[in-house]
């Protein structure tokens, strides 16, 4: 039996709303014999859809729920998973062999609450990393200016780019960052942040292409040093979380293509578990494709090689487990790296669970698998509305020719009456593309208009933000 944590970033790093749909990803990692852990009960038809595309029958997992905590049944509250009587109902579930029953703890989040309640039922040693995670190793191994001392040392290369910690040395840092690029534009990231939420383009030029970059804030810079002033006397507050955190300034790529590097560190060292490209669509994360295609040898090549190093370096601190290394391919064929996700990131379920264990995109003919964000200009009334369109349209996935949708989360609406957002995958062969299976979707969900939704919030007129 594994026990399976359907959590996200501990609150207190970074604050989170509504993620019961998020955290049911969890339910591609299920075998038979696990136990579950999430914040809510799972949505039920989502459930028997995952389950009937993994084999996996819904009487062979056990799935309980956390008491309700500070956020109620919309995100796991860390100290919920160590209330006695919730420990008690662990432990029950265990059955007559209690700790020896559990073969391994896995977290979507390395949290050091997982730690508490695995040390609680005794099974801590089955949690790989629990030593570090338990002092707050998952704050360390995410922050993305301890990204940047540990790719530096690890001789991985980086783009220009300073850690600041405070207003004047952001002022400092951005100025002379602008004085040298060649793009006259820097990227500003908060430490805590993911998909390009907390990265805001500071940029001289106005027309200036930035649609594919993963960054959702963008600041049009006042000329000359005042401009740079009155951006970071408005926006400091908000880069640093307040002073809690520093902020990564660093030099923008433009025309870059980002991809990245997923690896797994384990006690006795690490390896490479898959490549990936991800594609913003006004500065929105929009898709991603596995495995990663349309690069020459040596630009894969130092994708792997940095992500090796990269993984290394963080096993050797004590981070154990997933992890994914993002990096640049730059117009010339140069490779950067930007940051690393040290946990389960929204990718593993895409090519462990989806591409490789239901689709095989090995196995002759080769197929690959791309992930998309439901857009902002779609309207989804329902999960169901989904499915429904998906066999009308003859677009569900097909085991035959392992072509085909996957719906990848449920479809929960963030609020009453509000369209639903979610994630869905494609399964196609690569030579016809997946292109005209998306636009057949997109002319049947596409009625929001373009110029109605805030670029900066990703979200239609009247309707709440999507997050992932």
């Amino acid at each position: 039996m594994r026990i399976l944590i359907g959590n996200h970033i501990d609150p207190s790093i970074r604050e989170r709303h509504d993620m019961r749909a998020w955290t049911q990803r969890l339910l591609w990692f299920a075998r038979p014999g696990d136990l579950l852990i999430l914040c809510c009960e799972p949505d039920t038809a989502f459930v028997n859809y995952a389950l009937a595309h993994t084999g996996v029958m819904r009487e062979e997992l056990t799935v309980l729920v956390t008491p309700a905590g500070a956020w109620g049944d919309r995100l796991l509250d860390p100290a919920s998973l160590t209330v006695p009587a919730f420990v008690e109902q662990v432990r029950a579930a265990l059955g007559p062999s209690g700790a020896g029953a559990v073969s391994e703890v896995f977290a979507l989040w390395p949290s050091a609450a997982v730690v508490r309640l695995a040390d609680a039922l005794g099974v801590a040693g089955r949690f790989p990393g629990a030593a570090f995670f338990g002092q707050g190793g998952g704050e360390i191994g995410n922050s993305k200016a301890n990204f940047r001392a540990l790719a530096a040392a690890a001789g991985v290369p980086i783009l220009p780019g300073r850690i600041c910690r405070s207003r004047v040395e952001a002022t400092e840092a951005a100025g002379a960052l602008l004085e040298c690029s060649a793009s006259g534009a820097v990227v500003v990231k908060q430490a805590h942040n993911g998909a390009g939420v907390g990265n805001q383009l500071l940029v001289r030029e106005p027309g200036m292409a930035v649609d594919h970059v993963g960054a959702r804030h963008l600041h049009h810079l006042a000329p000359g040093p005042d401009g740079i002033a009155e951006y970071w006397a408005e926006r400091w507050p908000w880069a640093s979380g307040n002073d809690r955190w520093p902020v990564v300034v660093e030099e923008f790529a433009p025309g870059a293509d980002a991809v990245y590097s997923e690896h797994y560190a384990s006690d006795d060292g690490t390896r490479a578990t898959e490549t990936g490209r991800l594609l913003y669509v006004g500065r929105r994360l929009s898709h991603q494709v596995v495995p990663l295609d349309g690069v020459t040898d040596p630009v894969r090549a130092a994708l792997l090689d940095g992500g090796t190093r990269l993984a290394e370096a963080y096993r050797a601190f004590g981070y154990r487990g997933h992890l994914s290394a993002d990096a640049l391919i730059l117009p010339g064929g140069a490779v950067v790296f930007t940051e690393v996700n040290a946990q389960v990131s929204g990718s593993l379920h895409i090519y462990q669970s989806i591409a490789h264990g239901i689709v095989d995109v090995t196995a002759g003919p080769v197929r690959q698998v791309v992930e998309y964000h439901v857009p902002p200009t779609w309207s989804v009334p329902s999960f169901a509305a989904f499915l429904s369109a998906l066999d009308e349209l003859g677009l569900a996935y097909d085991p035959a020719t392992r072509t085909g949708v996957i719906v990848s989360m449920p479809a929960i609406p963030l609020a009453p009456g509000e369209p639903v957002q979610f994630v869905f995958c494609l399964a196609y062969d690569p030579v016809q593309g997946h292109t005209a299976m998306f636009d057949r979707l997109d002319a049947r969900f596409a009625v929001v208009p373009a110029d109605t939704y805030d670029a900066s919030q990703h979200v239609a007129t009247g309707a709440v933000s999507f997050s992932s």
